[in-house]
């Protein structure tokens, strides 16, 4: 099921290696020889006088070793191929296609050698505003190649490749600009192969564990949902910032897709308002984070159909089978709460993490305050939808929980119906073969245990003794059992409880009365049989 993406499964993130908050880069204190690791360190730092970008990252960050390097498998997970599209946003706020190799939809990259490469990164755009980079695949030059020209921390590319999300600020130089880095895991659709999904049905693996990180296979619709990585790296500068986008490990491409649907934004009318009332280049970090939001609803919409018919299934017949289903949707939703509450906390990093840019002298204080209330406002607007989300993904995990009350509740109802539908003398046959078996071997035990001097010799109990104290316990554990019944053949409806207590005299008195009755009507017929034939 892991077509789509090379997405790490059943491997939680490692989240203490996403930021460059934390001292010690891809170094696990359970494995790593501290010695080691410091002379592997310093030999590191010793070697980062050579600037060339085959030489990154310790040719900018020397703390970063060989082995940590090999650890986060940031150079080892890198593709044979790599797919760059680009788009500038003039000064002017117009949107362009980048005309580097003078066809707007080529790739950039196609057919290049390396040091053509180079030469293209180290071009100095001018009359430009704002460069986005949109990268389908790395491979291991051309990570070395925008890491040394953009100056990025090695923790981007190492949380894209290992999807850890992330989100700092670093390199803040107040009144010129800083590097931001947000690494967001994102749900969206996609097209199913029609029979797969006819054969396939949303159960465990063989092991019995439900993979949240594996695609969902809405059958019913003949789609999945998959997870997706929006991986951005901005860097924000007073006169050009740069904004790249990468995709890692996809058998789909999304580079190509997300430049087409940028391009749209400067259609837009509602944000080419914005830009052009603010200079800050934030704001298309923002659209970026909407193709997101737009792919979650998207999601949604098709569980909320999913979920609708397995209802439907459920009330028209249940099965165990739906029950295991119901549960594991149950579990993706958990886990989808946990992504969703990702993205509202990566909106909330971009509002409180202001553009140092804009403090520069070139900015004056009105644009500066229409900027940051526009900035406050899109960035509410986002988190709004965000919490939409949020409460349609409560509303379908209350369903769910619904419909698996009722489908247990339907199965046990079903479960009892059957049990009661087997004939209760069914199980007499089995119980009257237990007692032939074992009544002789406990009829013999109780004989031979009783102490009586036919039996053990020197005791002071008779067999007549034992017969005359059992029968007359028996003769009382009857009467009280007939007495405290009060509907029973001995008892006349409605008896009370003193008539119900002398229910051995009644009995006697309906006996010797029953007899006379019978009697009486003896005589008379043959006193009648008499008289007629003249029998003295």
């Amino acid at each position: 099921m892991s077509q789509f993406l090379l997405l790490p499964t059943n491997v939680l993130p490692s989240y203490r290696h996403a930021s460059p908050s934390g001292p010690w880069p891809w170094m696990d204190f359970s494995i790593i020889d501290f010695v080691t690791a410091t002379a592997a360190a310093t030999a590191a730092t010793a070697t980062t006088n050579d600037s060339h970008w085959q030489g990154y990252p310790q040719n900018l960050f020397g703390n970063w070793a060989p082995e940590q390097v090999e650890r986060s498998q940031m150079l080892t997970r890198c593709s044979e191929n790599c797919t760059l599209y680009c788009m500038d946003v003039l000064d002017d706020g117009s949107f362009i296609s980048s005309p580097i190799r003078g066809d707007d939809d080529a790739d950039m990259l196609a057919n290049k050698s390396q040091d053509e490469c180079w030469n293209i990164f180290q071009q100095t755009p001018e009359n430009i505003q704002v460069r986005l980079l949109f990268v389908d695949d790395l491979t291991s030059y051309i990570l070395k190649m925008l890491g040394t020209r953009y100056n990025i921390e090695p923790f981007f590319f190492t949380s894209s490749i290992n999807w850890i999300p992330s989100r700092y600020q670093e390199a803040l130089i107040h009144g010129k600009g800083d590097h931001i880095t947000i690494t967001l895991p994102f749900v969206r659709t996609s097209q199913s192969d029609h029979a797969a999904s006819q054969s396939y049905r949303s159960h465990p693996t063989a092991d019995n564990q439900i993979d949240t990180q594996e695609p969902l296979k809405i059958c019913s619709m003949c789609i999945d949902l998959v997870i997706d990585l929006l991986a951005i790296h901005m860097v924000r500068e007073i006169k050009t910032s740069t904004i790249i986008y990468y995709h890692p490990g996809s058998k789909l491409p999304s580079a190509k897709r997300l430049r087409g649907l940028m391009l749209l934004v400067g259609e837009s009318v509602y944000w080419k308002n914005i830009f052009s009332k603010s200079k800050d280049p934030t704001f298309l970090l923002l659209a970026i984070l909407w193709y997101a939001l737009y792919t979650w609803d998207e999601s949604f919409e098709s569980l909320y159909k999913h979920v609708s018919k397995l209802e439907s299934d459920v009330l028209t017949e249940s099965r165990v089978e739906h029950t295991g289903e119901l549960h594991i949707l149950q579990a993706y939703l958990l886990h989808y709460e946990s992504l969703l509450h990702g993205f509202q906390v990566s909106v909330s990093f971009i509002e409180n993490t202001p553009n140092p840019g804009m403090e520069s002298a070139g900015i004056y204080g009105g644009q500066r305050k229409v900027s940051n209330e526009l900035m406050k406002k899109e960035c509410e607007n986002l988190v709004g939808e965000i919490d939409r989300l949020q409460k349609r993904r409560e509303m379908l995990s209350n369903r769910l929980r619904n419909v698996m009350n009722l489908a247990f509740a339907n199965v046990n109802i079903k479960d009892s119906a059957s049990t009661r539908q087997v004939p209760l003398r069914s199980c007499f046959p089995k119980i009257s073969y237990l007692t032939t078996i074992f009544l002789p071997a406990s009829l013999v035990a109780s004989v031979f245990g009783m102490n009586i001097k036919e039996i053990n010799p020197g005791t002071l109990w008779t067999l007549v003794r034992y017969i005359e104290i059992t029968i007359g316990l028996t003769l009382f554990t009857v009467y009280v059992v007939v007495t405290l019944q009060t509907h029973t053949f001995f008892h006349k409806p409605g008896a009370r409880f003193w008539e119900r207590a002398i229910w051995p005299i009644l009995l006697i008195w309906k006996i010797l009365n029953k007899g006379r009755m019978y009697a009486i009507p003896c005589v008379d017929m043959w006193e009648k049989h008499r008289r007629a034939g003249g029998v003295t």
